[in-house]
């Protein structure tokens, strides 16, 4: 039985083997055949929001991942800006997405942004991004291609169901850029795009309606975007971009331009904005992102976080944030009603998102912690629920350097301290 693969560039080289061909789609053993039902499934499951452009997608874009049109396997790529250090829950959906592809056979691109980042992304944004040194960008790059490429392979370690997959690369447009000099670049790229068609994308009415107005920077940020789905096109075959549902005007002059550059269609899938109870997007400028780096946000803090999700939202983030198949989700949510008290669904959710992100151990040391929060440790019959506590002889170590702790209700041990 093929094991799934993962593959990575760095620096220039390959790591892993090649995406394979000939394999089942995701959950289409349930209801569907052929590539339209891995669209319709992620459709239903509320993943797939908007399909681009309208015209074709309900026609060539299903053929397009059709194994019996001759086209198989496709690449599908999502960019993720180097902003921070660390990816947050607000990436997890484009992240997501990916995987479900590779899970169906096709090989995805994850895109670091380590160029376009210097110059910030005005999509969905009331005001322009701080602007971030070169080296900044580069330390955050490096840091979100090792966030990316630990993703990966947990999915592909405890995620794994027997089929083969596509691959996972993982890429940085810094590469192509960091080539380009400036009058060539405008002087080949510039003239095949509008300016009355830049002008009347939405976040671009929006920022020039606003006080602060919109630098030439954040302008040009569309034209960059358009240029690396046209790179990836032209180098990895890539046909499809996915992206959040505020990256629909970035993916229209990606299309724009391949159109008329090749003549060939290419599309775009957008995915949802996951936001906070106020309605908020989830991320770092607005000050509640939840992140994937350990050392930002812990796995316990990740784990609580979902495991707080209130019962009206947790069947639907149990279809976008998970790989559980929708039938086993009728079903957890059918013993909720029962039980309700026991936030079976909440627990499920929290572990599978938590064991994607930071692996089976890091998964196994955020119920360490919830169990000691939940008052279920003591020492010395004394109940501790602060995971940093410090312990103090006399009261948590005995004179005599001995302890007694108690794990749960049955688990019972001894410990002998030998230096104090």
């Amino acid at each position: 039985m093929a094991a799934p693969m993962f593959r990575c560039f760095s620096r220039g080289r390959w790591f892993g083997s090649p995406g394979m061909s000939g394999v089942l789609f995701l959950g289409l053993r349930e209801a569907h055949s052929g590539a339209q039902g891995l669209l319709a499934v992620q459709k239903a499951r509320g993943l797939f929001k908007e399909f681009f452009p309208e015209r074709g997608t309900k026609i060539e874009l299903p053929e397009l991942f059709d194994r019996g049109t001759g086209n198989f396997p496709q690449t599908i790529y999502c960019g993720f800006d180097p902003t921070a250090d660390s990816l947050h829950v607000g990436h997890l959906l484009a992240l997501l997405g990916l995987f479900h592809f590779q899970r169906a056979g096709h090989n995805v691109i994850a895109l670091v942004g380590g160029a376009t980042a210097r110059l910030g992304d005005p999509s969905g944004r009331t005001k322009e991004r701080e602007a971030l040194g070169a080296e900044r960008v580069r330390s955050n790059a490096r840091a979100l291609r090792q966030g990316l490429e630990a993703m990966g392979a947990n999915h592909q370690q405890l995620f794994a169901d027997g089929r083969p997959w596509g691959s996972f690369t993982v890429l940085d447009n810094s590469a192509w850029y960091q080539k380009q000099h400036l009058v060539d670049f405008l002087s080949a790229v510039g003239g095949h795009f509008r300016m009355g068609t830049l002008l009347s994308r939405l976040s671009v009415q929006t920022r020039l309606r606003s006080p602060e107005g919109m630098s030439l920077a954040e302008f040009f940020y569309q034209v960059l975007q358009a240029y690396d789905f046209y790179y990836l096109f032209q180098h990895y075959g890539c046909r499809v971009q996915l992206g959040g549902s505020d990256q629909l005007g970035n993916i229209m002059s990606g299309y724009e331009f391949i159109h008329k550059l090749t003549g060939e269609d290419v599309f775009g899938i957008t995915v949802p904005l996951i936001t906070s109870t106020t309605g908020a997007k989830l991320g770092k400028s607005a000050g509640n992102a939840v992140w994937l780096n350990r050392d930002k946000t812990s796995p316990f803090e990740l784990y609580q976080f979902f495991v707080r999700q209130q019962d009206d939202l947790v069947e639907r983030y149990l279809k976008l944030f998970t790989f559980l198949p929708l039938p086993e989700i009728d079903h957890i949510m059918q013993l909720h009603e029962k039980e309700p008290e026991k936030r079976g669904p909440q627990k499920r959710l929290a572990a599978e998102v938590t064991k994607l992100v930071h692996g089976q151990e890091g998964l196994a040391s955020a119920k360490r912690y919830r169990m000691i929060t939940e008052g279920g440790v003591s020492i010395n019959h004394r109940q501790v629920t602060n995971p940093e506590s410090v312990l103090v002889v006399g009261q948590h170590i005995l004179k005599n350097g001995l302890s007694l702790l108690k794990i749960g209700k049955r688990n019972f041990y001894i410990i002998k301290w030998l230096q104090l």
